[in-house]
């Protein structure tokens, strides 16, 4: 091989190396050398786009330093607050009404005033409540109004309020030291329970009617994928005290048996009164619920490849692709939302927005029969998690950051919470082989935008995808997946799902998705759709 072959090869190498580069590490909101924006992605939003911004971590700080300086009570920090206390729950944009949003980006009208949404728990009063503030302007804010009764017709009963992160920590702490504690040869030769070898996870609603407020909780080993990993026991907390040192268990199950306490349950088993299934103990990583590969991949899985750069643009919270355009933002609660969606400059939607996802169980256990999880109240948006490169999204889509204030007073960030990629659907848009008459062929790619997050809502996971296709189509997709949830098998178990490991049952279940769609084709006025969409989950 003589040297001219070897500085051709060579040459040809490096300009490999560099395209490589260009799509897996320079993608950036800005253009680059190796991201050229095409004339016709061009963005012309100029700036409309932001009265649906989601908060910036700034405003969030003023919101709270003018709630702390004017409602007139003290505010504890959430992430350490007691029941008693007054805090902070969320605080999220209060989106403009949509008639003053209209006249703004279609009849020339004023920009409308930015506004926050406050939520906060008033634990330490006479009448201890859940209020709504509206706050503005921004970013200084000068006043607050209450919205409560305007949008739910009266005072939030403080019993109805979401659980916090910090509840959940006081009444683990309430087990570990004054329940579990009462029955020691239990729960250490059956259970084999120290501080650290149990994990609990929660049920919902809590209780039957208007008031209650007790929780059952499942436990589990606490090893990786604990869902898979029920021990038997069950326990029912009342939580309804605002005093902690009140909390009392008022029921206590295992292996297909109610008993009244632990105290109960301990004396029934020394007496041998019971039926024991002790269950095996798992490893550290979980065996069979471990999320590490089996086998390594027996090759590079493929890789996207856009010769020329994205052929969409993203600008703040706007994103244009060929002939539609829409704002993005991401709800606390409900998770992501879309706006003021164009097709050839033409709006056929004002919003379409995730709204809940609600799951419904079966089991023949307390914990499983009793459960219908509506993840708003955990806070989808909350609970986005960061996309992995490669696997979440492409390498080469486009990531975006989520910033939000939920159960502190200090705002968080969920880095590369968003992807928005243009993907090979796999198939051709249309085509025809002619080899009648005359001879040619004629076909269109297609593909089509993604607009992508994840949730991670204690054992599932919910990819939620909304999607752009070329022929002005739009599709609200969702995706589970994660683990199943479980109960431990016993009896008549095998009625209410399949058996999943030794004493795991994976239980019956229905999910329900709500989206709101409010169309704008042809006529501004709200034409309001709320789809809900089923899945039934019985197979695993």
């Amino acid at each position: 091989m003589n040297v001219k072959t070897v500085l051709i090869l060579l040459v040809l190498a490096l300009a490999t190396i560099f395209a490589l580069v260009c799509v897996l590490l320079t993608r950036g909101r800005a253009p680059s050398t190796c991201q050229p924006q095409h004339p016709e992605q061009e963005d012309t939003d100029d700036g409309q786009s932001l009265v649906f911004a989601d908060l910036t971590p700034e405003e969030m700080v003023q919101v709270v330093r003018y709630l702390q300086e004017n409602l007139g009570v003290p505010l504890v920090d959430a992430s350490r607050a007691f029941p008693s206390d007054n805090c902070i729950f969320s605080v999220d944009v209060q989106v403009p009404a949509k008639a003053e949003v209209l006249r703004f980006l279609d009849g020339g009208g004023a920009r409308p005033a930015r506004e926050a949404l406050a939520v906060l728990y008033f634990g330490n009063q006479p009448d201890p409540n859940i209020t709504e503030y509206v706050v503005g302007p921004l970013p200084t804010p000068a006043y607050h109004r209450d919205v409560t009764v305007q949008k739910y017709g009266g005072r939030v009963p403080y019993h109805r309020r979401p659980t916090l992160a910090v509840e959940y920590k006081q009444i683990a702490g309430f087990l570990r030291s004054q329940v579990f504690s009462t029955a020691p040869s239990f729960m250490h030769q059956v259970i084999e329970y120290n501080e650290t070898s149990l994990a609990a996870m929660t049920t919902a609603p809590r209780g039957f009617q208007s008031g209650d407020r007790a929780t059952w909780f499942v436990l589990f080993q606490n090893v990786s994928g604990f869902f898979l990993h029920p021990v038997g026991l069950e326990v029912l907390v009342d939580h309804s005290s605002l005093d902690i040192s009140q909390w009392v268990v008022s029921r206590v199950f295992y292996n297909g048996q109610y008993y009244r306490d632990m105290v109960q349950l301990e004396s029934a088993y020394v007496q041998g009164r019971i039926s024991v299934e002790k269950v095996k103990k798992a490893p550290r990583d979980g065996d069979f619920s471990s999320m590490k590969p089996r086998a390594p991949p027996a090759a590079m899985f493929p890789l996207q490849y856009e010769p020329q750069g994205p052929r969409y643009s993203v600008r703040n919270n706007h994103v244009v692709f060929q002939a539609w355009s829409f704002a993005f933002g991401m709800s606390v609660n409900t998770g992501m939302r879309l706006f003021d969606v164009r097709y050839q400059g033409e709006r056929v939607v004002y919003e379409i927005s995730v709204q809940e996802a609600l799951s419904v169980y079966g089991s023949n256990c307390p914990g499983g029969m009793s459960t219908r999880y509506m993840d708003g109240s955990f806070g989808i948006g909350r609970f986005t998690s960061p996309l992995v490169r490669g696997v979440d999204c492409p390498y080469s889509a486009t990531y975006m950051d989520v910033y939000y204030l939920a159960q502190s007073q200090v705002s968080r960030t969920t880095k590369n919470a968003l992807c928005v990629f243009e993907h090979n659907l796999g198939s051709p848009l249309r085509r025809h082989y002619s080899n009648l008459q005359s001879f040619y062929y004629g076909g269109l790619v297609n593909s089509a935008l993604i607009v992508r997050s994840i949730a991670t809502l204690g054992n599932y996971d919910y990819v939620w995808d909304f999607i752009f296709y070329q022929n002005g189509a739009i599709e609200a997709k969702v995706q589970a997946t994660g683990y199943v949830s479980s109960s431990f098998l016993h009896g008549d178990g095998l009625r209410y799902g399949n058996r999943v490991w030794e004493h795991t049952l994976g239980t019956i279940h229905t999910h329900s998705i709500n989206y709101k769609v409010d169309l704008d084709v042809g006529d501004p006025e709200p034409w309001l759709q709320r789809s809900t969409l089923g899945m039934s989950c019985v197979k695993f």
